[in-house]
Formats: structure tokens, sequence, C-alpha cells
């Protein structure tokens, strides 16, 4: 019986790996197929990581978005081990990371428009300076009304106004004849509450206004916008744009300033207390920018300049701007916008021809730090 049984089986095994392999061969085409797209997914695996070089991971951080199918912030932290551990791993690791990954790092910052580099082992100016410096884009010196002081190298103290108060969303020296392509923030000490450093993706600003303002963009954009700004002599940090005309210019010497003055792209009127107004434009409302899929960026400070104390922006003709136009842009600026809470060491890099920046009011102590860029 036992032999007979053993038999019974061994037919039964040998009809089962017979109709097993007449399976196969008959979907054999469908399983070959199959194979072929598990190595093309490794392949395409391999590749990603190839691409960031081994040196970043991409993450997430509170307040992202994707916008146009990108996200903004892209948040790549350190692929290593040991990165913000006290073995200096991070802040080293990072800087070697970046001057091996420069094209790449920046061909992210124009397709995201902000890249956040989060969890590096960054100290302070003399650190971030260094990441600055492997990042290899020339530095370009910071002209406008916000006081700021030099710190290390290409590093500068952001804007120096009261914490209490806001920084209106601003493309860097938007005025000036020759501005920053990039960005470069950097968190040295993260406030207790608010003092995030929003921004928002320029060209969705146009969109908007267009679709609910076609004639009015369309006019201003060729008609081109007027701008004014009054500065004083010297600075006063108890004001958010109180940088003075001789630490802007670089000389106490009113001919000299003149000269500088031109060299930016405005004209100046001297006043009897000591202080300047300095007049720009005409400028475009919008501006489209190589590499950057056409897009129409609101390129502009209308909505941070029109009606204010200090400044004013109107057409380049004179006429006035309706407000109920301004306010409504300044709206869609904010529901467009992206913000973060800062972490100590983190590195923001934004495209200044694709977003606008600002900063929310804080608690003390907060210590943000810049570089600007060509």
């Amino acid at each position: 019986m036992e032999a007979t049984s053993e038999q019974d089986g061994g037919g039964s095994g040998a009809g089962d790996y017979e109709a097993l392999m007449a399976a196969l061969m008959a979907n054999r085409q469908l399983l070959e197929a199959k194979v072929g797209i598990n190595n093309a997914m490794f392949a395409a695996s391999d590749s990603a990581t190839s691409q960031l070089g081994g040196s970043f991971v991409v993450g997430e951080c509170q307040g992202q978005k994707t916008i146009d199918g990108e996200q903004m912030p892209l948040v790549l932290g350190p692929s290593w081990e040991g990165a913000g551990e006290e073995d200096g791993a991070g802040y080293e690791a990072l800087v070697a990371a970046v001057k091996g990954n420069r094209e790449w790092l920046e061909d992210k910052v124009v397709t995201n428009s902000a890249v956040l580099l989060r969890g590096f082992d960054v100290h302070d100016a003399a650190e971030f300076d260094a990441v600055v410096e492997a990042l290899g884009w020339p530095d370009i010196r910071y002209v406008g009304p916000a006081p700021r002081t030099h710190v290390h190298g290409r590093v500068w103290t952001a804007n120096e106004g009261p914490l209490e108060q806001s920084v209106y969303f601003h493309h860097e020296m938007v005025l000036i004849k020759e501005f920053p392509a990039k960005v470069i923030l950097f968190c040295e000490v993260p406030p207790p509450e608010g003092g995030e450093t929003p921004f928002v993706p320029s060209f969705r600003v146009t969109e908007r206004a267009l679709d609910e303002f076609p004639e009015m963009v369309e006019e201003l954009d060729a008609k081109g916008l007027l701008y004014t700004f009054t500065a004083p002599s010297n600075n006063n940090t108890e004001s958010m744009r109180g940088r003075g005309w001789e630490d802007a210019f670089g000389t106490s010497d009113k001919s000299e300033a003149e000269t500088r003055a031109k060299a930016l792209g405005m004209d100046v009127e001297w006043l009897q207390d000591g202080g300047v107004k300095t007049i720009l434009g005409p400028r475009t409302l919008t501006r489209v920018f190589p590499g950057r899929k056409g897009r129409r960026m609101w390129f502009n400070t209308l909505v941070g300049m029109h009606g204010k104390e200090l400044s004013s922006a109107t057409a380049a003709d004179g006429a006035e701007i309706p407000a109920s136009f301004v306010q409504r842009c300044e709206e869609i600026i904010e529901e467009e916008s992206v913000q973060f809470r800062w972490r100590k060491g983190d590195i923001l890099v934004l495209d200044n021809l694709a977003t606008l920046h600002g900063r929310r009011p804080s608690l003390p102590p907060r210590r943000v730090l810049v570089a600007t860029c060509k």
C-alpha cells in the first residue's frame, strides 16, 4: 500500500509539473514583459540615486506645497550617517556634497524655485559662508532700504528692523538694474514663535491677476511703473526701511552718491532734512526669464510701495493705480504664499527671479543671515 501510495503521489507530482511548465510557456511573453518592467524600475531607482550624487535624500516639511507639479520647497537632507551629530560630518560633508553637485542643485533651485537644506550640521556664519562659497555663484552686493550688518565673508544679517513688524513680499533688489538671481538664507537662531520667511511662486500671482484684471495688468505692463522712495541720511533700525542713503550708496558725498545712484538706474532729489528721495522707473509689471518655462513673473513691488508713508508706486504716465486692484493683488499674494517653521541650521535657497519672499512678525530671539548671488 505504501508503494502504491508513493507511486500515486509521484504521478500526481509529475502531472502538476507538466501543467506548470505548460502554463509558463503559454504566458512566456507576459512574464518576460513583467521582468523587463521590474528591471527598468530598478534601473530608474539607481539612476535617481546617481542623480542625487549619493549625497542627498528628499524629505518633507510642514507647509510644503505642490505647485505646477513641483514641490515648494524641495527639501533635501543628508544621505550619510552622522549628519547633525557632534562629529562635524554634517557641515564638512555638506560643503563637499554641494561642490560635487553644483549643476544638479542649481537645476533643482530653478525647477522648484526653492530648495530647503535641512538636517546638516551648520552652526554659524562662517560655516554658512563656506556653503555659499561651495555653491560657486558670484557675490552681488545688497542695495536697498533694509538695515543690515556685515557678519562674515559674503554673509550679512537679514532685515534688522523690529521683529514685531513684518517684511512685505518682494523680489530682492527688484528695482535695481542688477539684481541677484539667488537669495540664500540661513537660520542661526530660530524664533520661539512666528518669524517664518514665507515665499510666493511669482508666476501664480501674474496668472491670477490676469484672470481677474486682464486689461489692467496688460495696461500697466505696457506703460510701466514709476516708484519713489525716501531714505534718511543715517540708518534707523527702528524702521523696516530705515537704511540711510550714506550706507546704501557707500559714501557720504552727495555728488558721488548721485553718480552711484545713476549707475543703479535711479534719479535722486535731495531733501532739506538731509535725506534723499529716489525715483526709479519706468519698470514693467511682469518679466519673463530664460529657463523658467516662459512664465510671466510678478516682478514688481507695486503692493509693497503703493500709497505708503515713505514710498509711492504709480503708472509711468503719472496715472493713479486703483487701490482696489492693489488690495486684491495683495490678497492673491498672501493666498499663494508658502511657509514653514525655521529650524536651527536650515538653509533656504530661493530663485529670486521666480519667488517673492518676506518675513512674518516674531518673538525674539531670531537670527537669520543672508547671502545674495548673481
